[in-house]
């Protein structure tokens, strides 16, 4: 496996995925509270949008830990890959970005409760 092909990119991909859905999601419900004017507003088109950024993130976050796996399963070096090598370089990368996936899957998962359980501006 050529050493170019290694990356550190893919490692920030589920946490920076998870960044970007939290940012949005509270932005969206702050500008649309602001702009509802009172507390006790529904959050009606915002929850709309939630749901959608929502959809989104998860399945992005999915794919790259699907990536993350498919990086780790690669070769046939046995249990456990601590050598020096680019093998296992490139398999720890794909194991840590997995873990880092699942991380911010449960992340989003815990973003969007408040918006399954807060249905005003309150």
């Amino acid at each position: 496996m050529p050493e170019h092909r290694a990356s550190l990119w893919l490692l920030t991909a589920g946490p920076t995925v998870w960044a970007l859905h939290f940012l949005a999601s509270y932005v969206t419900a702050a500008v649309w509270c602001a702009k509802a004017g009172t507390a006790a507003a529904s959050l009606g088109g915002a929850r709309t949008a939630l749901w959608l950024y929502t959809a989104v993130a998860l399945v992005a976050i999915v794919l790259f830990g699907w990536r993350g796996l498919r990086g780790h399963r690669r070769g046939n070096a046995a249990l456990p890959h601590d050598d020096d090598t680019p093998g296992d370089r490139h398999r720890f990368l794909g194991f840590a970005t997995l873990l880092l996936c699942g991380l911010s899957f449960v992340a989003v998962v815990y973003v969007t409760m408040a918006v399954a359980v807060i249905g005003t501006c309150r």
